[in-house]
């Protein structure tokens, strides 16, 4: 089931939002000029993340805050980043507006969470150290998990013209109108992150006259099972979802189940490529 929400209204002319997930059946509208100002505040803060504020997120990753709540004060943080206090605390608070960490402010301090935006963030960071250092690229991730039922929306928004005529344009295929949904284990939730760093093929967002339909990136990808593997594939992901990180979902020129013979609960290997 893919949920790709749709994009942003030119908010300095129309103050009003409009969400669209696949799965839903109407727009909902927000009119509330205020909000959609922090929203517009809220995405611009996420470019003003810049290597000063990766500084801090790779101190608040070091301690601990990649797997659970650590409590950091910003005077530890100024000291390991040779600001004032106030600038420790304003990377913080940039690093929240994008996404970066989740923060609980208490009396002597505050308690700092990676989000999986931030993670993916040094991801990123990680694949281009490897490029210099190593001189490796880092071009694939391996996925783990379990092929499960989803509730059968794909089908439908798979097919749409708008969308159906970009993946014939750029993925080079008809996909089969459904997507492949797989439960990835604990291990590949995490590594799920570093897909964001390979270059993947964009899916335009679309209206049409009832409704607004995100853009979405699809990642190249193979599916193996039981010692068959499926050549041509892509995983999409949506650019705003409600769907659970812990699920792909893959679509492919064939039914997947029929080509590889599978059932809920088969462990399969799914492995992400970087586009060339």
């Amino acid at each position: 089931m893919i949920h790709p929400a749709i994009g942003t209204v030119d908010l300095s002319f129309r103050p009003v939002r409009y969400y669209l997930t696949f799965g839903m059946t109407s727009k909902s509208v927000i009119l509330n000029t205020a909000a959609a100002q922090l929203e517009v505040m809220s995405e611009s803060a996420v470019s003003a993340v810049g290597h000063d504020e990766l500084a801090a997120l790779k101190f608040v990753a070091l301690e601990g805050a990649l797997s659970a709540p650590v409590k950091i004060s910003c005077s530890a943080l100024a000291d390991r980043l040779d600001a004032s206090n106030q600038t420790a605390s304003r990377r913080l608070q940039r690093l929240e507006e994008a996404g970066h960490v989740e923060r609980d402010v208490v009396a002597d301090g505050q308690w700092v969470t990676l989000t999986e935006s931030g993670e993916a963030a040094l991801h990123r960071e990680y694949a281009h150290y490897r490029r210099i250092f190593e001189g490796t690229d880092p071009s694939t991730v391996d996925l783990d998990g379990t092929v499960t039922s989803g509730m059968g929306e794909g089908r439908h928004y798979i097919s749409l013209s708008g969308y159906m005529e970009q993946f014939e344009e750029r993925l080079g295929y008809e996909p089969f109108p459904g997507t492949l949904n797989v439960d990835l284990d604990e291990e590949s939730v995490r590594a799920r992150s570093a897909v964001s760093s390979l270059s993947g093929i964009p899916i335009d967002g679309w209206e049409d006259d009832e409704r607004t339909f995100g853009p979405a990136t699809c990642y190249a990808a193979t599916v193996a099972y039981d010692g068959d593997v499926a050549e041509t594939a892509h995983i999409i992901v949506p650019e705003r979802t409600h769907h659970d990180e812990t699920q792909l979902e893959i679509i492919a020129p064939v039914r997947l189940r029929d080509a590889l013979d599978l059932d809920d609960g088969d462990s399969v290997t799914v492995e992400v490529e970087a586009v060339r």
